[in-house]
Protein backbone atom coordinates (compact mmCIF):
# COMPACT_ATOMS: atom_id res chain seq x y z
CA UNK A 1 0.00 0.00 0.00
CA UNK A 2 1.32 3.38 -0.53
CA UNK A 3 2.27 6.38 2.03
CA UNK A 4 0.03 8.72 0.07
CA UNK A 5 -3.73 8.70 2.61
CA UNK A 6 -6.60 7.95 0.37
CA UNK A 7 -8.37 11.16 1.91
CA UNK A 8 -7.43 14.57 2.01
CA UNK A 9 -8.38 17.92 3.64
CA UNK A 10 -10.96 18.44 0.79
CA UNK A 11 -12.38 14.88 0.85
CA UNK A 12 -12.26 15.28 4.70
CA UNK A 13 -14.07 18.40 4.80
CA UNK A 14 -16.84 17.22 2.60
CA UNK A 15 -17.23 14.04 4.37
CA UNK A 16 -17.86 16.34 7.47
CA UNK A 17 -20.59 18.23 5.94
CA UNK A 18 -22.28 15.17 4.58
CA UNK A 19 -21.85 13.06 7.38
CA UNK A 20 -19.92 10.27 5.52
CA UNK A 21 -16.79 9.84 6.91
CA UNK A 22 -17.46 6.95 9.23
CA UNK A 23 -18.39 4.87 5.96
CA UNK A 24 -15.57 6.31 3.93
CA UNK A 25 -13.08 5.13 6.66
CA UNK A 26 -14.71 1.74 6.60
CA UNK A 27 -15.22 1.75 3.19
CA UNK A 28 -11.24 2.08 3.05
CA UNK A 29 -10.54 -0.20 5.72
CA UNK A 30 -13.04 -3.47 3.96
CA UNK A 31 -12.45 -2.34 0.07
CA UNK A 32 -9.08 -0.74 -0.03
CA UNK A 33 -5.83 -3.33 -1.23
CA UNK A 34 -2.71 -3.46 -2.49
CA UNK A 35 -3.31 -6.74 -4.59
CA UNK A 36 -5.24 -8.32 -7.03
CA UNK A 37 -8.19 -10.16 -6.12
CA UNK A 38 -9.17 -13.02 -8.39
CA UNK A 39 -11.68 -11.19 -9.32
CA UNK A 40 -10.48 -7.80 -10.06
CA UNK A 41 -7.75 -9.99 -12.34
CA UNK A 42 -10.60 -11.15 -14.29
CA UNK A 43 -12.05 -7.98 -14.83
CA UNK A 44 -8.78 -6.29 -15.81
CA UNK A 45 -8.10 -9.28 -18.08
CA UNK A 46 -11.23 -9.12 -20.27
CA UNK A 47 -11.86 -5.82 -20.74
CA UNK A 48 -11.26 -4.06 -24.30
CA UNK A 49 -10.78 -0.75 -22.63
CA UNK A 50 -9.88 1.23 -19.74
CA UNK A 51 -9.25 5.36 -18.64
CA UNK A 52 -5.94 6.53 -17.84
CA UNK A 53 -5.38 9.44 -15.90
CA UNK A 54 -2.04 11.41 -15.52
CA UNK A 55 -0.81 14.69 -14.65
CA UNK A 56 1.33 17.41 -16.64
CA UNK A 57 4.97 19.41 -15.74
CA UNK A 58 2.78 22.09 -14.72
CA UNK A 59 -0.42 20.29 -12.65
CA UNK A 60 -2.35 19.85 -15.81
CA UNK A 61 -4.78 16.95 -15.52
CA UNK A 62 -5.27 14.74 -18.59
CA UNK A 63 -7.36 11.32 -18.91
CA UNK A 64 -7.47 9.57 -22.04
CA UNK A 65 -9.00 6.26 -23.20
CA UNK A 66 -7.15 3.28 -23.82
CA UNK A 67 -8.66 0.81 -26.03
CA UNK A 68 -7.83 -3.18 -27.47
CA UNK A 69 -8.82 -6.97 -27.22
CA UNK A 70 -10.02 -7.95 -24.31
CA UNK A 71 -6.58 -9.78 -22.64
CA UNK A 72 -4.62 -6.52 -23.86
CA UNK A 73 -4.07 -5.69 -20.46
CA UNK A 74 -2.30 -8.28 -18.38
CA UNK A 75 -2.16 -8.78 -14.89
CA UNK A 76 1.65 -9.88 -14.61
CA UNK A 77 1.53 -10.49 -10.65
CA UNK A 78 -0.36 -9.47 -7.58
CA UNK A 79 0.39 -6.05 -7.82
CA UNK A 80 1.51 -5.36 -11.45
CA UNK A 81 0.08 -4.99 -14.77
CA UNK A 82 1.09 -4.06 -18.45
CA UNK A 83 -0.61 -2.88 -21.49
CA UNK A 84 0.74 -2.04 -24.93
CA UNK A 85 0.79 1.28 -26.48
CA UNK A 86 -0.50 1.18 -29.89
CA UNK A 87 0.43 3.68 -32.59
CA UNK A 88 -2.03 6.82 -31.75
CA UNK A 89 -1.68 10.08 -32.79
CA UNK A 90 1.82 11.01 -31.88
CA UNK A 91 0.44 13.25 -29.50
CA UNK A 92 1.72 10.89 -25.94
CA UNK A 93 -0.04 13.20 -23.54
CA UNK A 94 -1.01 10.21 -21.18
CA UNK A 95 2.36 8.39 -21.33
CA UNK A 96 4.82 11.65 -21.66
CA UNK A 97 3.14 12.87 -18.07
CA UNK A 98 3.77 9.60 -17.32
CA UNK A 99 7.26 9.56 -18.07
CA UNK A 100 7.87 12.71 -15.97
CA UNK A 101 5.17 12.34 -13.16
CA UNK A 102 4.67 8.43 -12.77
CA UNK A 103 1.89 8.50 -9.97
CA UNK A 104 -1.40 8.00 -12.28
CA UNK A 105 -4.68 6.60 -11.69
CA UNK A 106 -6.54 3.60 -13.76
CA UNK A 107 -9.98 3.29 -14.41
CA UNK A 108 -11.71 -0.34 -15.28
CA UNK A 109 -15.62 -0.04 -16.17
CA UNK A 110 -17.63 -3.30 -17.11
CA UNK A 111 -20.78 -1.44 -18.38
CA UNK A 112 -22.53 -4.54 -18.51
CA UNK A 113 -22.80 -6.38 -14.94
CA UNK A 114 -22.06 -3.29 -14.12
CA UNK A 115 -18.83 -3.14 -12.14
CA UNK A 116 -15.79 -0.20 -11.91
CA UNK A 117 -12.27 -0.76 -10.22
CA UNK A 118 -10.04 2.28 -9.55
CA UNK A 119 -6.36 1.80 -9.35
CA UNK A 120 -4.02 3.74 -7.61
CA UNK A 121 0.07 3.42 -8.39
CA UNK A 122 3.01 4.47 -10.53
CA UNK A 123 3.79 3.72 -14.36
CA UNK A 124 6.93 3.00 -16.26
CA UNK A 125 6.96 3.60 -19.82
CA UNK A 126 9.79 1.02 -21.44
CA UNK A 127 10.64 0.51 -25.20
CA UNK A 128 12.62 -2.71 -24.36
CA UNK A 129 9.65 -4.27 -22.78
CA UNK A 130 10.02 -8.43 -23.45
CA UNK A 131 5.72 -7.87 -23.84
CA UNK A 132 6.74 -6.58 -26.57
CA UNK A 133 7.42 -9.52 -29.04
CA UNK A 134 3.87 -10.84 -27.18
CA UNK A 135 1.90 -8.03 -27.83
CA UNK A 136 1.16 -7.66 -31.89
CA UNK A 137 0.77 -4.04 -32.55
CA UNK A 138 2.45 -2.43 -29.54
CA UNK A 139 5.39 0.38 -30.05
CA UNK A 140 6.28 0.32 -26.08
CA UNK A 141 4.88 -1.11 -23.03
CA UNK A 142 3.21 0.26 -19.83
CA UNK A 143 4.01 -1.15 -16.84
CA UNK A 144 1.46 -0.15 -13.57
CA UNK A 145 2.15 -1.05 -10.06
CA UNK A 146 -0.60 -0.69 -7.95
CA UNK A 147 -0.55 1.08 -4.70
CA UNK A 148 -4.03 0.71 -4.29
CA UNK A 149 -6.77 -1.04 -5.90
CA UNK A 150 -10.41 -0.90 -4.96
CA UNK A 151 -14.49 -1.13 -6.23
CA UNK A 152 -16.09 2.02 -6.27
CA UNK A 153 -20.35 1.66 -6.27
CA UNK A 154 -21.35 0.98 -9.65
CA UNK A 155 -24.63 2.33 -8.46
CA UNK A 156 -24.91 5.05 -11.79
CA UNK A 157 -22.76 3.24 -14.24
CA UNK A 158 -25.52 2.58 -17.34
CA UNK A 159 -25.63 -0.57 -18.29
CA UNK A 160 -24.41 -0.54 -22.08
CA UNK A 161 -23.53 -3.31 -24.58
CA UNK A 162 -20.52 -3.74 -26.39
CA UNK A 163 -21.50 -3.58 -30.76
CA UNK A 164 -18.31 -4.18 -32.13
CA UNK A 165 -14.09 -4.22 -31.03
CA UNK A 166 -12.84 -1.53 -33.39
CA UNK A 167 -11.32 -2.97 -36.12
CA UNK A 168 -8.16 -0.84 -35.58
CA UNK A 169 -7.61 -2.66 -32.45
CA UNK A 170 -3.95 -4.80 -32.73
CA UNK A 171 -4.26 -8.37 -32.70
CA UNK A 172 -2.19 -11.36 -34.10
CA UNK A 173 -3.29 -12.32 -37.70
CA UNK A 174 -5.01 -8.92 -38.46
CA UNK A 175 -3.56 -6.24 -40.20
CA UNK A 176 -5.32 -2.64 -39.07
CA UNK A 177 -6.76 -0.51 -41.07
CA UNK A 178 -4.88 3.50 -42.05
CA UNK A 179 -7.35 5.83 -40.06
CA UNK A 180 -8.98 7.87 -42.64
CA UNK A 181 -7.41 10.93 -40.62
CA UNK A 182 -4.29 9.84 -41.33
CA UNK A 183 -5.00 9.88 -45.07
CA UNK A 184 -6.06 13.66 -44.38
CA UNK A 185 -3.45 16.07 -46.54
CA UNK A 186 -3.72 18.84 -43.12
CA UNK A 187 -1.88 15.53 -41.56
CA UNK A 188 -0.42 12.89 -44.19
CA UNK A 189 3.12 14.55 -44.62
CA UNK A 190 3.76 15.13 -40.76
CA UNK A 191 3.15 10.96 -40.13
CA UNK A 192 6.16 9.54 -38.83
CA UNK A 193 8.62 8.25 -41.19
CA UNK A 194 7.80 4.19 -40.91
Amino acid sequence: MTDHPLYHEGTRRLQDQFDSRRIADRLEQVTVGGEFTAKQRELVERSPMFFLATVSPDGQPDVSYKGGHPGFVRVVDSRTLAWPDYDGNGMFRSLGNALLHPRVSLLFLDFESPRRLRLHGTVEVRTDDPLLREMPGAQLIARFTADRIFPNCPRYVHRLALVELSPHAPRAGHTPPVPAWKEDPNFRDHLPRR
